[in-house]
């Protein structure tokens, strides 16, 4: 594990604790923004950004953070995360299931050393679980290592978030998927969707926005645990890059197909 993983646990647990939960189904209508349609700010995020970049960078002087509230008010933040040490922070993951009152949502951080992904966090403040990934190092739920597992299924189970597909892409992956992909519900939260590949729950993700705080723990917590994420071509996911499209796999030869199926 990071050499940093306790502190960070720690931070992560106490600003779950004393910033999401007690505003979890307890959000004034004056506590949500509408960003974009559909696309939700909260009280809970800005501050839960507040409290973990005042944290982060007090434990690596001269590290920065790009968090995705943060970059939502100045978009040139973002050019900054493959400089340095940089903190890639989304404080609440799952907005809009947190203001309809439901889970999933989680809490995620990620390390980066000049556009290299380090080592990620995941929490889930409800139930507590935190996923833990460190380059070269391994996969770890609460603190145990783990491996990625397949569910076992006669076809494919795949989680598909189509919602911000092209209607003619949306189309086509829907058509290629039917009959060969036994589709499952998507929770939209990335950070509860990369541990359901590693856990037996889901064999394929695919994802068509690739913003880094939804994407940088969980891609790497995938890879550590041997899946594979990548590009649908097969690129690397890297930081940086704004291509849409990411296609992830509980194994790399369940990528091969899931990509040879959707992609052709």
């Amino acid at each position: 594990m990071h050499p940093l993983h306790d502190t960070i646990d720690a931070t992560m647990r106490r600003i779950g604790r004393d910033v999401l939960l007690p505003r979890f189904r307890n959000l004034a209508a004056a506590e949500i923004e509408e960003k974009a349609p559909g696309d939700y700010v909260t009280v809970v995020d800005k501050e839960s950004e507040r409290q973990l970049s005042v944290a982060l960078t007090a434990l690596l002087p001269g590290s920065h953070v790009v968090g995705e509230e943060g970059v939502a008010a100045d978009p040139s933040l973002v050019d900054r995360i493959t400089d340095g040490l940089a903190w890639i922070v989304d404080p609440l993951d799952g907005t809009g299931n947190y203001t309809e009152g439901k889970t999933p949502f989680a809490m995620m951080v990620a390390l980066a050393d000049q556009g290299v992904v380090q080592a990620g966090w995941i929490l889930d403040p409800v139930t507590g679980r935190m996923c833990h990934a460190l380059l070269g190092g391994g996969a770890f739920i609460d603190g145990r290592r783990i491996a990625a597992k397949p569910t076992g299924e006669a076809l494919p189970v795949g989680a598909l978030a189509t919602r911000y597909l092209p209607d003619l892409v949306r189309a086509d992956i829907t058509a290629r998927a039917e009959g060969r992909i036994a589709i499952a519900d998507v929770p939209n939260c990335a950070g509860e969707q990369y541990p359901r590949l590693v856990l037996g729950t889901n064999d394929i993700a695919l994802f068509w926005r690739t913003k880094p705080w939804d994407h940088a723990p969980g891609a790497l917590f995938v890879e550590e645990a041997g899946g594979k994420v990548a590009r649908p071509d097969g690129g690397a996911y890297r930081l940086g890059d704004e291509r849409t499209g990411l296609l992830a796999a509980a194994s790399p030869v369940l990528w091969d197909e899931a990509a040879r199926v959707l992609f052709g």
